[in-house]
């Protein structure tokens, strides 16, 4: 197909609507592993099926190879999640591990947010149990050889009911083992009681693993998600209590930080404990639900151990963004309900492209850069699944967006780029469009990937292959580009709102630039109609390279290959072609 293009400068002066951002090293890629199920050969996939008819990937599953392949895609980090050992309805009693009880876990393997135990791994991913830190560390060593740096989850709002440390360190206590039990909230407890009740399982909690005795918790403790009550609903996360901070939630939410509550310093140790195993970085589950004061006071004091140890906040109140950076020190921010949940819309044939405007508008346009962006993670449904966006290449160009809108990283799910569509349930899961993240389970769009190991791509479908380069040329055109990661963003939706064609609703369009490139990224969402649109560029930007031009010149890129030069002067009415719920990046050079 011809593509037809024309640019609009625009002489008039405008207001500037520039975001103006200093040079970083923010152009990060995170590739998020599930670590239980990433590597997993075994796709029985028997609905609830226990640890030995459904497999686990190890530690040692997660090899070079394994680790080279995902290099290649162009990532600079490896998430693995759900590393820290935490309740599951598995029996490690034979290692000195204390059985969970099956009425206060979630699914057979259970939620790797129920932490039993900051000191120690998931036994299961282990090929020997008590070898199981060394594998560990084995993994970490192995990623580092390959220049890649490891992030793991620091889950600090709550705990699993029976939590119980079998390894901490000498002189380590654990939680609530000096707590005054007999009141509601002290500062220096590390939970919230509710004296003279006991604890009820929510009504609908059947358990498929046999027990002989029902739970029993007295007093009864505040449940994770904040439920001051014996008896938690089960959509509550019941299966967790609520760690105290120094915050009285019935009385006000006053706060009582001096002296530090005993909760803090307990925390700090968990922390400095996997920093001097090689942890690079902390990915911090619902980080919001933990007062800014100790993120503030925490952050510094094991960045003062590691400088380079980075902090990533799951947060979900723009209100809060700027105090969660600033105040509590956090180096990156979730974007979920400004970037994802726009591009979702859009995604599903209902958004507005000017929802994007708002984002760094009203909500990060001060630090953009330290906007974490993604498309899928372990609490999004996956984009090839029918509750989202039906197929694998429904979010490419939404993809490409989220990689070069601003300097900030980029994160992709593991099987992301293999176009993984969850269709059955695998037990306490449920079939909702996600992969689970309580059940053992083997993900069948990733094992022509593994190849017994070798994480090749031979046997992929020629489908995968093309969608799995296209996420590598993306995350590398994102951070070799000088323009797109440490370069200045321009919104171009306000300069075009009356250009031909320009349907800013479904049409968003943007310049990402330093003193030496220009790069024009125009985007259709529209999912049924291609656009024939005119582009306006704003005379200040071009002029700062080009001096007093009145015609540039347009080079298509990204595919590696030039499409067609194109002039482009002021008098042209020729149209740029984009086709359906795509993209086109031109370079914009001197004629």
């Amino acid at each position: 197909m011809k593509f037809l293009s024309s640019i609009l400068i625009v002489l008039m002066p405008i207001m500037s609507i520039a975001q103006n951002q200093t040079k970083s090293s923010d152009k990060l890629a995170v590739y998020q592993i599930f670590t239980r199920l990433f590597a997993n050969q075994n796709t029985t996939n028997k609905f609830n099926g226990t640890l030995e008819e459904n497999g686990t990937a190890k530690f040692k599953d997660i090899n070079k190879n394994a680790l080279k392949s995902i290099k290649e895609l162009g990532i600079s980090h490896v998430w693995y999640t759900g590393i820290i050992e935490h309740a599951t309805m598995s029996d490690f009693s034979k290692f000195g591990i204390k059985k969970d009880h099956p009425q206060v876990v979630k699914g057979i393997a259970g939620s790797p947010y129920a932490i039993k135990d900051y000191y120690d791994v998931n036994p299961y991913l282990a090929e020997n149990v008590e070898n199981r830190m060394t594998e560990f560390k084995d993994l970490v060593k192995r990623t580092h050889e390959l220049d890649l740096k490891v992030i793991i989850d620091f889950v600090p709002n709550h705990v699993s009911r029976e939590y119980n440390s079998d390894v901490k360190p000498q002189g380590i206590t654990d939680f609530g083992e000096k707590d005054d039990k007999s009141k509601t909230f002290n500062s220096q407890n590390n939970f919230y009681y509710l004296p003279n009740q006991a604890f009820e399982i929510p009504e609908g909690v059947n358990p498929p693993v046999a027990f002989k005795e029902k739970y029993s918790e007295f007093p009864a403790k505040a449940t994770g998600n904040d439920v001051f009550s014996a008896k938690p609903s089960i959509n509550d996360w019941f299966e967790t209590l609520k760690l105290n901070y120094g915050v009285d939630y019935l009385n006000g939410r006053t706060t009582h930080f001096d002296p530090i509550p005993d909760t803090w310093l307990k925390m700090k140790d968990i922390l400095a404990y996997w920093s001097a195993k090689g942890v690079d970085g902390f990915r911090c589950d619902m980080a919001e639900m933990v007062p800014v004061e100790f993120w503030g006071w925490v952050i510094p004091e094991i960045k003062a151990i590691n400088p380079k140890v980075i902090f990533i906040a799951e947060i979900y109140n723009p209100n809060e963004y700027g105090n969660y950076l600033f105040k509590g020190k956090f180096d990156y921010l979730y974007d979920k309900v400004g970037l994802y949940d726009a591009l979702r819309r859009l995604i599903e044939g209902h958004g507005n492209a000017n929802d994007i405007t708002a984002v760094w508008q009203k909500e990060s346009g001060n630090f953009s850069n330290r906007m974490l962006r993604f498309l899928e993670n372990h609490d999004e449904q996956r984009i090839a699944s029918e509750e989202f966006g039906k197929n694998r290449e429904s979010a490419l160009a939404a993809m490409m967006l989220s990689a070069t809108l601003h300097t900030g990283p980029i994160m992709v799910y593991y099987g992301q780029e293999l176009g993984v569509k969850p269709s059955q349930a695998e037990g306490f899961q449920g079939n909702d469009g996600r992969t689970t993240i309580f059940d053992y389970w083997g993900v069948t769009e990733l094992q022509n990937w593994i190849n017994k190991g070798k994480f090749d791509t031979k046997k992929l479908s020629k489908e995968q292959k093309s969608l799995r380069e296209f996420y590598g040329s993306t995350l590398i055109f994102a951070q070799e580009n000088p323009a797109i990661s440490d370069g200045e963003f321009h919104d171009l939706q306000y300069l075009n709102f009356n250009s031909e064609g320009y349907d800013s609703s479904k049409v968003y369009s943007y310049l990402r630039y330093t003193n030496e490139q220009i790069l024009l990224f125009v985007y259709n969402f529209d999912l049924n109609s291609e656009k024939n649109i005119k582009v306006s560029l704003p005379k200040n930007v071009l002029e700062k390279q080009f001096g007093n031009v009145t015609q540039v010149k347009l080079k298509q890129v990204f595919e590696g290959k030039e499409k067609q030069k194109l002039t482009i002067e002021k008098s042209q009415t020729d149209l740029i072609n984009i086709q359906p719920n795509s993209f086109k990046i031109f370079e914009i050079t001197k004629p």
